[in-house]
């Protein structure tokens, strides 16, 4: 049952609890098991893949099974409803018009005595999406990780997920990937996954930046291979954090609060109020609605251990408990909620008003919904086009121009001890004023 808390200091203590709560004391022992994992990849190549993929996910699959046939993908058309094909092309088309908007443009700056700065973008050559797969289906996150890829031009994109029974892929999650531009998939899901991607194999390409959800073990392998490739961040359980006031509607924001608890056993499912009697309605409607609930067992042990409803005394004082919490979900449940965004400084996504629940943001809007988790909304941002792209710094000086710059950079350069820094820059000045030498 969902707590009711009264204390601002005990609702403090809580909310930092909850976000602490991928703090396993088994991390050290599944690390350990990663790099284990991630070494044997790299040395061994499809060989390591598929030993662990029947190790972990009880599938053999031969080689030449691991990349996703084209037969295969054909099929999955015949395997989708036209409504389904038709929502999946209708979110397609939204995320896609909402990236686009998110393109950052190249510039170039000409200043004064023939100073030429700018800045260019360029796409990574190789993305890499993991989808989390097996018992699940995830076709939307699917078209949240390729198409920002897509739209920021990389030119190959690569798609691993687990098998499910048989070795078969969803075939929802099919029709997404080929609806957004995926260009390959390999059934391979996990640790190994990640190290595929990051280390490359006979099969399946090297990358340059991997992205998507997982589990502990996939979290942890893309933790351990930054560096040798890029990630979008380190995805945790989901979460929700609910600011609402008298106005808000008990039924919805009950039904919002197990829209993430039924994600996971280890998500979050939280309210702030100003209104105690919302607060025990909220308690009440969030009982009645798990009475039927398909994923019950689960969805309960998400709200027992990580939901929570603590009463505030004000607005105000709900935004900074937000904020130090700075939830990966955000909905503004109240009469002005363009107001309350003003107290607002940290959160993965922000939902405004009560006709805007957070499901619309996981499906359809246009946004991300790949976003910083346990806090990391204090930093970072969501999955977007910019992941997929990166920049180089355009410099160009004229003759005048070094020659004006010349002593300062003289200075500079002997000052931390480098002379040739300071040579590179007077012997050309010294050769433009007197050519004849």
């Amino acid at each position: 049952m969902l707590r009711i808390i009264t204390q601002w200091t005990e609702a403090k203590t809580e909310l930092r609890r909850i976000c602490d709560r991928t703090h396993d004391d088994q991390v050290v022992h599944k690390e350990a098991t990663v790099r284990e994992v991630l070494q044997a990849v790299k040395r061994l190549g499809d060989r390591a893949v598929l030993d662990y993929t029947l190790e972990f996910d009880h599938q053999k699959i031969k080689p030449e099974e691991l990349r996703v046939s084209g037969s295969e993908l054909d099929a999955a058309y015949q395997q989708v409803s036209k409504e389904l094909l038709m929502a999946i092309q209708q979110a397609r088309q939204q995320i896609e018009a909402f990236h686009r908007q998110r393109v950052p443009k190249s510039w170039v700056h000409f200043g004064e005595d023939e100073i030429v700065l700018g800045k260019r973008y360029t796409p990574v050559d190789r993305a890499g999406l993991y989808i989390p797969g097996g018992l699940a289906c995830y076709p939307s996150t699917v078209l949240m990780n390729a198409v920002p890829a897509k739209v920021a031009q990389v030119p190959r994109i690569v798609m691993v997920t687990p098998p499910g029974k048989d070795k078969v892929i969803n075939a929802a999650v099919l029709v997404a990937a080929q609806e957004a531009g995926v260009d390959e998939i390999y059934r391979v899901g996990g640790a190994q996954a990640i190290a595929a991607l990051a280390y490359g194999t006979e099969t399946i390409p090297k990358v340059d930046v991997i992205t998507g959800p997982g589990n502990i073990y996939v979290t942890l392998a893309k933790k351990l291979v930054y560096g040798t490739v890029g990630i979008d961040s380190l995805a945790g359980p989901s979460e929700v954090l609910i600011i609402a006031d008298e106005t808000a509607n008990p039924v919805y924001i009950a039904a919002d609060l197990l829209a993430q608890a039924e994600h996971d056993s280890m998500a979050a499912a939280i309210l702030l109020t100003t209104d105690s009697t919302l607060a025990r309605k909220v308690v009440d409607e969030v009982e009645r609605q798990l009475m039927d609930h398909p994923r019950r067992t689960l969805t309960e042990k998400a709200i027992a251990h990580y939901g929570l409803v603590a009463i505030v005394d004000s607005l105000e004082s709900a935004a900074e408990l937000s904020n130090d919490f700075a939830p990966e979900h955000l909905e503004l449940e109240v009469d002005d909620p363009w107001a309350l965004l003003q107290n607002i400084r940290h959160a993965g996504a922000i939902f405004l008003g009560s006709s805007t629940p957070e499901a619309v943001g996981d499906y359809l809007a246009g946004p991300n919904h790949t976003l910083p988790t346990s806090g990391s909304a204090r930093y970072a941002s969501p999955l977007g086009v910019e992941t997929f792209l990166k920049h180089s710094s355009l410099v160009q000086y004229s003759p005048i121009a070094l020659q004006k710059a010349a002593n300062a950079i003289d200075i500079l350069a002997k000052a931390e001890g480098l002379p040739s820094h300071a040579n590179s820059v007077l012997f050309r000045v010294r050769d433009q004023l007197n050519p004849e030498t």
